[in-house]
């Protein structure tokens, strides 16, 4: 951290209006400054699933999913809501992590870890991720989200990812900026 003085907006201090609130996200207005939130205190985890090969291949767990407002699938790590049922507003991300990846992939980890917190599209997004990284993999089921959800399921060798994405923006598809962690040198270890 440089000794730079941070200067916060001028907008900062004034109150936030909510303009529109649904059961999932709330659009609010801060002065000039128009971005969405999660509705409730909702807040999500996304998980770094990461499985290895006896041969010492490593592989990512990934998942594709039709996303309405892209109009388009979408490559992504898998992700849910933290505290979104009635009952379970307290959930730890960790729980949530655990069941979304289970629920979602089919895996169950043997060890889950919290990467820290972070922010999706900070200057439209309020929503903050817990980010965690699963190992210790074992297959439990075919996975594919909820019924709705129609999620495809994944498994591909971090030496691979790079072509992998290639060949899924290829196919017209989109890409969660999150895989992007995935192909950075170093990031993982």
């Amino acid at each position: 951290m440089t000794n730079q003085e941070f200067v916060r907006d001028r907008d900062a201090d004034l109150p936030e209006e909510i303009m529109w609130e649904g059961r999932f996200i709330t659009a609010k207005k801060r002065g000039r400054w128009e971005y969405v939130g999660r509705a409730r205190g909702i807040r999500a985890a996304a998980i770094l699933a990461l499985d290895e090969d006896a041969d010492g291949t490593r592989n990512v767990i990934l998942v594709g999913q039709y996303r309405v407002p892209l109009g388009r699938f979408c490559l992504e790590i898998p992700a849910g809501l933290v505290g979104d049922d009635a009952g379970r507003e307290d959930e730890a991300a960790l729980d949530a992590a655990a069941r979304e990846l289970e629920e979602e992939t089919g895996y169950r980890a043997g060890r889950i870890e919290v990467l820290g917190e972070f922010y999706s599209s900070p200057g439209m997004v309020s929503e903050m991720f817990t980010l965690l990284k699963a190992s210790r993999l074992t297959k439990v089921s075919e996975g594919g989200g909820l019924a709705e959800e129609n999620i495809t399921v994944h498994r591909v060798p971090l030496e691979g990812l790079a072509d992998f994405v290639a060949d899924w923006r290829a196919a017209g598809h989109g890409v969660d900026v999150r895989i992007a962690m995935l192909m950075t040198p170093g990031f993982l270890d």
